[in-house]
C-alpha cells in the first residue's frame, strides 16, 4: 500500500490526499452540472462545505460525549487528526440538520439539488476508494486468483481496486445519461443511489473484514439492499408523479 507520500521533508498522507481531490474535482463537475440547469453554484458550495465541516464536528463531538472521561483530561484530543475518534452517526445526524436548516433558508429545491450534488457523491465513491487502496483500508478475502495482491500477509482480492472500478464506471453511466438529457429531476441522484448500492453489493461479497449480522449475513450488503429498494421505490414514485402531472397538464388543455 502506499500510506504516505514523501516529498523531502514533508510526508504528504495520501489517502487524505486522495479525499481532497476528488472533493475538489467533484466540486468542479457539480458547478458545471448546476450552471446548465440554471442551478445557483455558490449555494451548492456553502451547502457542501457547511454539511462537510457540521458532519465532521458533529462526529467528534457525538465521540468525546461516548468518551468523556477521556476527552476531560485531554480537551484538545477534540482537534486531533485522528479518523478513528469519530462517530459516524452523529457525524451523519449533524450534517443532514445542518444540510436541510441551509438549504430551507437558501430556497433550494431538494430534488434538483440533490441531483446537481451527484457529480460530487459519484467522485467522491472513487476517491474513498483511492484513500482505501492507499491505506489498505476494506481489505478483502484470502484468493488464488492471479489478480490478487499481496496485503496484511497474505494474497488478498483487491476489493479497493473493485470499488474504484465500479465507481467510476457508474461515473461515466451517470455523465452518458446528463449528456443524453434522460434523466427527470431527482432521477439522477436515486439512480446513482441504486447503482451505488448494487456496486456495495458486489464489493461486500469479497472483503475479507465484513462485519457478520446473526445468521452470518454481511451488514454491509442488507443495507445496500435496503438503499437499492428504496432508491428504486423512489424512482418510480418520481416517475409516476412526472406522468401524472403532465396528464393533468394535458387534461387541463
Amino acid at each position: 500500500m502506499f500510506p504516505t507520500l514523501q516529498i523531502g521533508p514533508l510526508a504528504l498522507p495520501v489517502p487524505a490526499m486522495s479525499l481532497l481531490l476528488s472533493l475538489w474535482l467533484g466540486l468542479s463537475l457539480t458547478e458545471k452540472f448546476a450552471q446548465k440547469r440554471a442551478l445557483n453554484a455558490d449555494a451548492l458550495y456553502n451547502l457542501t462545505f457547511i454539511t462537510l465541516l457540521s458532519g465532521i464536528a458533529g462526529a467528534r463531538l457525538f465521540f468525546a460525549l461516548q468518551n468523556f472521561s477521556a476527552f476531560a483530561q485531554t480537551p484538545l484530543s477534540l482537534f486531533s487528526r485522528e479518523t478513528g475518534s469519530l462517530d459516524p452517526f452523529g457525524g451523519f445526524a449533524s450534517a443532514l440538520i445542518a444540510a436541510l436548516v441551509y438549504g430551507r433558508q437558501a430556497g433550494l429545491k431538494l430534488w434538483p439539488t440533490l441531483d446537481a450534488l451527484t457529480p460530487l457523491f459519484a467522485v467522491m465513491t472513487i476517491g474513498v476508494g483511492l484513500s482505501r487502496l492507499a491505506s489498505g483500508a476494506v481489505f478483502g478475502m484470502e484468493t488464488s486468483v492471479p489478480w490478487g495482491i499481496e496485503l496484511w500477509g497474505a494474497t488478498r482480492h483487491p476489493t479497493q481496486v473493485y470499488e474504484i472500478g465500479l465507481a467510476l464506471t457508474i461515473l461515466l453511466f451517470l455523465g452518458w445519461k446528463v449528456k443524453n438529457n434522460l434523466l427527470k429531476d431527482g432521477s439522477l441522484f436515486l439512480l446513482f443511489l441504486a447503482l451505488a448500492a448494487g456496486a456495495q453489493l458486489f464489493v461486500e461479497g469479497f472483503r475479507g473484514d465484513s462485519t457478520l449480522l446473526p445468521g452470518g449475513i454481511r451488514a454491509g450488503q442488507a443495507l445496500a439492499w435496503l438503499v437499492m429498494a428504496g432508491a428504486l421505490w423512489a424512482m418510480k414514485r418520481v416517475a409516476s408523479t412526472e406522468e401524472k402531472e403532465q396528464a393533468d397538464a394535458v387534461n387541463g388543455l
